[in-house]
């Protein structure tokens, strides 16, 4: 058990956004759980990091398992220690990418069930098992300009991302006033060199009428690079805020 001071859950951290933000969360110091579906690599090299991250396999289309996987990860942290416990709600899927009459309702449903749900849960339990803690609390959910701005056979993706949006104005609000209250916000990192961005590109124009609009940003070199958004997002946590309205990654 590790005695850091602050410690960070991610969600999706095989790969992109959460690989970068862990690896540079731990290169400062930090403790690290990480929730994906796969393995990951960072604990191979676990060595480097004395041991500061650990991993937890896990499927979030799973809902019901969610509120346990929290506490298994809580009950770790030395509690009383900590001066700060963030969660960020990074894990996302884009698929499916099609016309919604084109979508099953087993694909709508795994699509909400990672992309809103699961982070709706994770907040809700991480929020309740830390009330009696006197450490600094913080969720960050990954917003994306898809809540924003509507775009054809992306209907579940804009849609969830929307409705992160909404569910972290409305947890702000449910915070303001209180006695140690939990800070959230949305951060949207803009268009990002990731495995979600390369699924885009992907599709055939028949398939997904905005795949080539993904191409021309990736071949005129538009992309961020996770790295560049992990170092930003880091930034944003340290700042203590209490905005409600999501952060674009271009705001200073």
């Amino acid at each position: 058990m590790g005695t850091g001071k602050r410690h960070f859950i991610i969600t999706g951290t095989s790969k992109g956004i959460g690989l970068q933000l862990a690896e540079l969360l731990l290169a400062k110091g930090e403790w690290v759980y990480g929730i994906s579906r796969g393995s990951s690599d960072l604990l191979e090299s676990s060595e480097e990091w004395s041991g500061r991250y650990q991993h937890v396999q896990y499927d979030l289309a799973d809902l019901t398992g969610i509120d346990d996987l929290i506490t298994r990860i809580l009950d770790q942290i030395p509690s009383q220690e900590a001066e700060f416990i963030g969660l960020i709600n990074n894990a996302a899927m884009l698929e499916p990418l099609r016309p919604i009459d084109q979508c099953s309702a087993a694909e709508i449903s795994q699509s909400l069930n990672i992309s809103l749900a699961a982070p709706m849960i994770l907040s809700s339990s991480f929020i309740q098992h830390t009330n009696h803690l006197s450490a600094r609390r913080k969720i960050v959910n990954l917003s994306s300009g898809s809540g924003t701005y509507p775009a054809p056979s992306m209907t579940v993706y804009c849609t969830s991302k929307a409705g992160m949006n909404m569910f972290t104005q409305c947890v702000s609000l449910e915070q303001t006033g209180k006695l140690n209250p939990v800070e959230i916000i949305a951060f949207d990192p803009g268009m990002v060199d990731t495995e979600l961005q390369a699924v885009a590109r992907g599709k055939s124009a028949e398939e997904f009428a905005l795949s080539g609009l993904f191409s021309q940003v990736y071949e005129a070199g538009q992309l961020r690079s996770p790295q560049d958004v992990a170092k930003q997002l880091i930034e944003r946590i340290d700042e203590h805020s209490d905005a409600s309205h999501v952060i674009h990654s271009t705001e200073s």
